[in-house]
Protein backbone atom coordinates (compact mmCIF):
# COMPACT_ATOMS: atom_id res chain seq x y z
CA UNK A 1 0.00 0.00 0.00
CA UNK A 2 1.25 3.50 -1.14
CA UNK A 3 2.77 5.37 1.99
CA UNK A 4 2.57 9.10 2.20
CA UNK A 5 4.72 12.48 2.33
CA UNK A 6 3.99 15.04 4.62
CA UNK A 7 4.70 18.27 3.75
CA UNK A 8 3.91 21.03 6.51
CA UNK A 9 3.46 24.42 3.80
CA UNK A 10 3.41 28.06 5.33
CA UNK A 11 1.47 29.67 2.90
CA UNK A 12 1.44 33.27 4.80
CA UNK A 13 3.42 34.38 8.18
CA UNK A 14 0.29 36.45 8.87
CA UNK A 15 -1.56 36.00 12.00
CA UNK A 16 -3.87 37.70 14.29
CA UNK A 17 -2.13 36.50 17.49
CA UNK A 18 1.31 37.04 19.03
CA UNK A 19 1.89 33.65 20.81
CA UNK A 20 4.91 33.47 23.12
CA UNK A 21 6.20 30.49 21.55
CA UNK A 22 5.94 31.53 17.98
CA UNK A 23 8.88 31.14 15.82
CA UNK A 24 7.62 33.43 13.24
CA UNK A 25 7.49 36.17 16.27
CA UNK A 26 10.05 35.16 18.79
CA UNK A 27 13.03 37.14 17.48
CA UNK A 28 13.04 40.94 18.11
CA UNK A 29 13.67 41.70 14.54
CA UNK A 30 9.96 40.92 12.88
CA UNK A 31 10.04 41.49 9.15
CA UNK A 32 7.45 39.63 7.74
CA UNK A 33 8.03 37.42 4.81
CA UNK A 34 6.58 39.12 1.92
CA UNK A 35 3.87 35.81 0.77
CA UNK A 36 4.04 33.81 -2.75
CA UNK A 37 2.10 34.80 -5.97
CA UNK A 38 -0.66 32.32 -6.49
CA UNK A 39 1.38 31.09 -9.66
CA UNK A 40 4.46 30.78 -7.56
CA UNK A 41 2.55 28.50 -5.49
CA UNK A 42 1.26 26.40 -8.48
CA UNK A 43 4.80 26.01 -9.96
CA UNK A 44 5.78 24.71 -6.57
CA UNK A 45 2.53 22.77 -6.01
CA UNK A 46 3.60 20.98 -9.16
CA UNK A 47 7.31 20.10 -8.02
CA UNK A 48 5.78 19.01 -4.86
CA UNK A 49 3.33 16.35 -6.79
CA UNK A 50 6.45 15.38 -9.03
CA UNK A 51 8.35 14.31 -6.42
CA UNK A 52 5.81 11.95 -4.42
CA UNK A 53 4.97 10.69 -7.92
CA UNK A 54 8.86 9.69 -8.89
CA UNK A 55 9.36 8.24 -5.01
CA UNK A 56 5.97 6.70 -4.93
CA UNK A 57 4.20 8.22 -1.86
CA UNK A 58 1.24 10.20 -2.41
CA UNK A 59 1.15 13.33 -1.49
CA UNK A 60 0.14 14.73 2.24
CA UNK A 61 -0.49 18.63 2.93
CA UNK A 62 -0.18 20.27 6.08
CA UNK A 63 -1.35 23.70 5.15
CA UNK A 64 -0.44 26.55 8.09
CA UNK A 65 0.66 29.64 8.27
CA UNK A 66 0.56 32.58 10.41
CA UNK A 67 -3.18 31.83 10.12
CA UNK A 68 -3.32 29.76 6.42
CA UNK A 69 -7.07 31.73 5.90
CA UNK A 70 -5.36 35.07 5.76
CA UNK A 71 -3.20 33.97 2.66
CA UNK A 72 -5.13 36.80 0.06
CA UNK A 73 -5.47 34.17 -2.69
CA UNK A 74 -6.11 30.65 -0.30
CA UNK A 75 -9.60 29.93 -2.06
CA UNK A 76 -7.31 29.70 -5.31
CA UNK A 77 -4.50 27.83 -3.88
CA UNK A 78 -6.89 25.16 -2.30
CA UNK A 79 -9.09 25.00 -6.03
CA UNK A 80 -5.84 24.04 -7.31
CA UNK A 81 -4.79 21.77 -4.42
CA UNK A 82 -8.30 20.26 -4.94
CA UNK A 83 -7.09 19.93 -9.14
CA UNK A 84 -4.56 17.17 -8.03
CA UNK A 85 -7.06 15.04 -5.79
CA UNK A 86 -4.83 15.93 -2.94
CA UNK A 87 -6.34 15.94 0.53
CA UNK A 88 -5.28 18.61 2.74
CA UNK A 89 -5.14 19.40 6.35
CA UNK A 90 -5.54 22.93 7.80
CA UNK A 91 -3.65 24.15 11.16
CA UNK A 92 -4.86 27.56 11.78
CA UNK A 93 -6.90 30.20 13.99
CA UNK A 94 -10.33 29.79 15.01
CA UNK A 95 -10.80 33.67 14.05
CA UNK A 96 -12.12 33.21 10.66
CA UNK A 97 -14.01 29.98 11.04
CA UNK A 98 -17.65 29.54 10.41
CA UNK A 99 -19.97 27.52 9.11
CA UNK A 100 -19.86 29.11 5.91
CA UNK A 101 -15.71 28.82 5.64
CA UNK A 102 -16.01 25.35 6.76
CA UNK A 103 -18.05 24.26 4.71
CA UNK A 104 -16.28 25.33 2.07
CA UNK A 105 -13.23 23.84 3.06
CA UNK A 106 -14.21 20.48 3.42
CA UNK A 107 -15.84 20.66 -0.35
CA UNK A 108 -11.94 21.59 -1.54
CA UNK A 109 -10.57 18.34 0.35
CA UNK A 110 -10.06 19.65 4.20
CA UNK A 111 -10.05 16.12 6.13
CA UNK A 112 -8.41 17.73 9.46
CA UNK A 113 -8.92 21.56 11.16
CA UNK A 114 -6.40 22.22 13.84
CA UNK A 115 -6.51 24.54 16.09
CA UNK A 116 -3.98 24.86 19.92
CA UNK A 117 -5.47 25.36 23.52
CA UNK A 118 -2.03 25.73 25.45
CA UNK A 119 -4.12 25.17 28.93
CA UNK A 120 -6.81 26.56 30.85
CA UNK A 121 -8.55 29.42 29.53
CA UNK A 122 -6.60 32.34 31.62
CA UNK A 123 -2.61 30.35 31.10
CA UNK A 124 -4.37 30.07 27.22
CA UNK A 125 -4.95 33.34 26.33
CA UNK A 126 -2.07 34.91 28.45
CA UNK A 127 -0.06 32.50 26.02
CA UNK A 128 -1.90 33.00 22.79
CA UNK A 129 -4.43 35.98 22.92
CA UNK A 130 -7.10 37.20 25.40
CA UNK A 131 -10.50 35.75 23.93
CA UNK A 132 -8.86 32.93 21.91
CA UNK A 133 -10.01 29.82 24.69
CA UNK A 134 -13.73 30.74 24.27
CA UNK A 135 -13.46 31.22 20.31
CA UNK A 136 -11.37 28.01 19.84
CA UNK A 137 -13.53 25.97 22.02
CA UNK A 138 -16.79 27.54 20.39
CA UNK A 139 -15.27 26.82 16.46
CA UNK A 140 -15.65 22.78 17.20
CA UNK A 141 -18.83 22.38 16.42
CA UNK A 142 -18.91 24.09 12.93
CA UNK A 143 -16.06 21.68 12.07
CA UNK A 144 -17.61 18.89 12.73
CA UNK A 145 -21.19 19.94 11.55
CA UNK A 146 -18.98 20.38 8.16
CA UNK A 147 -17.62 16.91 8.08
CA UNK A 148 -13.86 17.97 9.55
CA UNK A 149 -11.90 16.39 11.94
CA UNK A 150 -11.59 18.67 14.78
CA UNK A 151 -8.01 18.77 16.24
CA UNK A 152 -7.00 20.32 19.18
CA UNK A 153 -2.77 20.77 19.65
CA UNK A 154 -0.96 22.02 22.85
CA UNK A 155 2.16 23.28 23.43
CA UNK A 156 3.67 22.03 26.52
CA UNK A 157 5.71 23.86 28.58
CA UNK A 158 6.47 25.12 32.57
CA UNK A 159 3.95 27.64 31.65
CA UNK A 160 1.12 25.09 31.17
CA UNK A 161 2.43 21.48 32.26
CA UNK A 162 -0.07 21.36 35.69
CA UNK A 163 -2.99 22.36 33.62
CA UNK A 164 -3.02 20.15 30.51
CA UNK A 165 -4.37 16.85 32.65
CA UNK A 166 -7.39 19.22 33.21
CA UNK A 167 -7.34 20.44 29.43
CA UNK A 168 -8.05 16.49 28.85
CA UNK A 169 -11.24 16.67 30.76
CA UNK A 170 -12.39 20.05 28.53
CA UNK A 171 -11.78 18.16 25.19
CA UNK A 172 -13.48 15.57 26.03
CA UNK A 173 -16.73 17.42 27.42
CA UNK A 174 -16.43 19.55 24.35
CA UNK A 175 -16.55 16.11 21.87
CA UNK A 176 -13.00 17.25 20.20
CA UNK A 177 -12.21 14.25 17.55
CA UNK A 178 -8.40 14.23 18.46
CA UNK A 179 -6.39 15.74 20.87
CA UNK A 180 -2.61 15.69 20.98
CA UNK A 181 0.99 17.58 22.40
CA UNK A 182 4.36 18.13 21.37
CA UNK A 183 6.74 19.87 23.70
CA UNK A 184 7.96 23.71 22.98
CA UNK A 185 11.01 24.38 21.51
CA UNK A 186 12.82 27.21 23.24
CA UNK A 187 13.70 30.35 21.63
CA UNK A 188 16.84 31.80 22.85
CA UNK A 189 17.25 32.47 26.46
CA UNK A 190 13.51 30.47 27.46
CA UNK A 191 15.05 27.24 28.55
CA UNK A 192 14.04 27.62 31.93
CA UNK A 193 10.21 27.55 30.40
CA UNK A 194 11.73 22.79 29.84
CA UNK A 195 10.83 20.60 32.67
CA UNK A 196 13.45 18.51 33.86
CA UNK A 197 13.50 15.11 32.75
CA UNK A 198 12.10 13.17 35.75
CA UNK A 199 9.23 16.26 35.74
CA UNK A 200 8.29 15.55 32.26
CA UNK A 201 7.94 11.57 33.03
CA UNK A 202 5.63 12.81 36.05
CA UNK A 203 3.71 14.98 33.30
CA UNK A 204 3.38 11.81 30.94
CA UNK A 205 2.32 9.38 33.76
CA UNK A 206 -0.69 12.55 34.57
CA UNK A 207 -1.57 12.24 31.07
CA UNK A 208 -1.45 8.79 30.54
CA UNK A 209 -3.77 8.27 33.63
CA UNK A 210 -6.49 10.82 31.55
CA UNK A 211 -6.29 8.93 28.44
CA UNK A 212 -7.17 5.98 30.65
CA UNK A 213 -10.14 7.29 31.92
CA UNK A 214 -11.64 8.46 28.93
CA UNK A 215 -10.17 5.04 26.20
CA UNK A 216 -14.37 4.99 25.22
CA UNK A 217 -15.02 8.51 24.58
CA UNK A 218 -14.77 9.66 21.04
CA UNK A 219 -11.90 11.76 21.34
CA UNK A 220 -9.15 9.53 20.03
CA UNK A 221 -6.03 10.71 22.03
CA UNK A 222 -2.63 10.62 19.64
CA UNK A 223 0.89 9.59 20.98
CA UNK A 224 2.67 12.48 18.94
CA UNK A 225 5.06 12.88 21.78
CA UNK A 226 7.78 10.90 20.92
CA UNK A 227 8.96 9.90 24.40
CA UNK A 228 5.44 8.07 24.40
CA UNK A 229 7.30 5.44 23.53
CA UNK A 230 9.99 5.31 26.07
CA UNK A 231 7.05 5.70 28.18
CA UNK A 232 5.10 2.58 27.22
CA UNK A 233 8.25 1.17 26.62
CA UNK A 234 8.72 1.27 30.30
CA UNK A 235 5.42 -0.22 31.26
CA UNK A 236 5.72 -3.30 29.34
CA UNK A 237 3.24 -1.20 26.09
CA UNK A 238 5.54 -1.37 23.61
CA UNK A 239 7.98 -4.50 23.25
CA UNK A 240 10.30 -4.35 20.59
CA UNK A 241 10.52 -8.33 20.52
CA UNK A 242 6.87 -8.08 19.03
CA UNK A 243 8.88 -6.13 15.98
CA UNK A 244 10.40 -7.92 12.82
CA UNK A 245 13.36 -5.27 12.45
CA UNK A 246 16.42 -7.81 12.10
CA UNK A 247 18.07 -5.38 9.23
CA UNK A 248 17.56 -2.48 12.33
CA UNK A 249 15.81 -0.12 10.05
CA UNK A 250 14.28 3.30 11.39
CA UNK A 251 10.59 2.42 11.91
CA UNK A 252 8.91 4.79 13.69
CA UNK A 253 9.73 7.76 15.77
CA UNK A 254 10.98 11.66 14.36
CA UNK A 255 10.13 11.62 10.70
CA UNK A 256 12.94 14.44 10.19
CA UNK A 257 14.62 13.07 7.04
CA UNK A 258 12.05 9.94 6.16
CA UNK A 259 8.64 11.23 5.41
CA UNK A 260 8.44 15.33 6.05
CA UNK A 261 9.80 18.50 4.70
CA UNK A 262 8.58 22.02 5.95
CA UNK A 263 8.46 24.50 3.14
CA UNK A 264 8.41 28.57 4.39
CA UNK A 265 6.79 31.68 2.89
CA UNK A 266 9.72 32.25 0.87
CA UNK A 267 10.09 28.87 -0.90
CA UNK A 268 12.83 27.98 2.18
CA UNK A 269 12.95 24.29 2.58
CA UNK A 270 13.40 22.93 6.42
CA UNK A 271 14.01 19.13 7.54
CA UNK A 272 12.07 20.62 10.38
CA UNK A 273 10.17 23.99 11.41
CA UNK A 274 10.90 23.18 14.81
CA UNK A 275 14.66 24.47 14.81
CA UNK A 276 16.14 25.98 12.41
CA UNK A 277 17.19 23.41 9.84
CA UNK A 278 17.18 24.38 6.14
CA UNK A 279 18.36 22.49 3.59
CA UNK A 280 17.53 24.08 0.17
CA UNK A 281 15.10 26.25 -1.66
CA UNK A 282 11.89 26.08 -4.22
CA UNK A 283 11.29 26.51 -6.74
CA UNK A 284 15.02 27.24 -7.29
CA UNK A 285 15.79 23.31 -6.44
CA UNK A 286 13.26 20.27 -6.52
CA UNK A 287 12.14 19.14 -3.96
CA UNK A 288 13.61 15.49 -5.00
CA UNK A 289 16.98 16.95 -5.38
CA UNK A 290 16.68 18.73 -1.69
CA UNK A 291 15.29 15.32 -0.39
CA UNK A 292 18.05 13.34 -1.40
CA UNK A 293 20.78 16.24 -1.46
CA UNK A 294 23.54 16.52 1.30
CA UNK A 295 22.26 19.05 3.36
CA UNK A 296 18.97 16.59 4.36
CA UNK A 297 21.40 13.69 4.38
CA UNK A 298 23.11 15.21 7.97
CA UNK A 299 19.53 14.88 9.79
CA UNK A 300 19.67 11.45 8.69
CA UNK A 301 23.18 10.29 10.56
CA UNK A 302 21.64 7.74 12.72
CA UNK A 303 24.94 6.73 14.22
CA UNK A 304 25.81 10.23 15.36
CA UNK A 305 22.57 10.47 18.15
CA UNK A 306 24.90 10.94 20.95
CA UNK A 307 22.58 9.01 23.81
CA UNK A 308 19.71 6.99 21.47
CA UNK A 309 22.75 5.71 18.95
CA UNK A 310 23.48 3.40 22.03
CA UNK A 311 19.52 2.64 22.87
CA UNK A 312 17.65 -0.04 22.12
CA UNK A 313 15.10 2.89 21.21
CA UNK A 314 17.13 4.22 18.31
CA UNK A 315 14.60 2.96 15.47
CA UNK A 316 11.50 3.75 17.18
CA UNK A 317 12.04 6.96 19.51
CA UNK A 318 15.08 9.13 19.26
CA UNK A 319 12.90 11.77 21.48
CA UNK A 320 12.81 15.01 19.63
CA UNK A 321 15.99 16.44 18.02
CA UNK A 322 14.84 19.70 17.14
CA UNK A 323 14.14 20.52 21.38
CA UNK A 324 17.51 18.98 21.97
CA UNK A 325 18.82 21.63 18.80
CA UNK A 326 16.97 24.44 20.26
CA UNK A 327 18.09 23.83 24.18
CA UNK A 328 21.54 22.87 23.37
CA UNK A 329 22.44 23.38 19.63
CA UNK A 330 22.94 20.04 18.85
CA UNK A 331 20.57 17.98 16.78
CA UNK A 332 22.13 15.44 17.90
CA UNK A 333 22.82 15.94 21.57
CA UNK A 334 20.82 13.90 24.08
CA UNK A 335 16.92 15.11 24.30
CA UNK A 336 16.52 17.09 27.26
CA UNK A 337 13.73 15.55 28.44
CA UNK A 338 14.69 12.24 28.32
CA UNK A 339 15.05 10.29 32.02
CA UNK A 340 16.65 7.59 30.37
CA UNK A 341 19.98 6.54 30.88
CA UNK A 342 22.33 4.67 28.36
Amino acid sequence: MKKGFALQWHITEKCDQRCKHCYIYGGEDCNLKKDLSINEMAVILQNFVDFCNRVNKYPVLSITGGDPLLYENVWEFLELVKSYGIKFHILGNPFHLNDEVASRLKELGCTHYQMSLDGLEKTHDAIRMPGSYKATLSKIKCLKNAGIIATIMATVSKMNMEELPDLVDVVVENNVDRFAFARYCPNPGDEDMMPSPLEYKDFLEKMWSKYEKYKDSSTLFSLKEHLWTLFLYEKGLFNIEDIQNKDNLILDGCHCGICHMTLLTDGTVYACRRSETPIGNVPDQSFYDIFFGNEMEKYRQYDSFEACSKCELLCYCRGCPSVANCSKGNFYAKDPQCWKEV
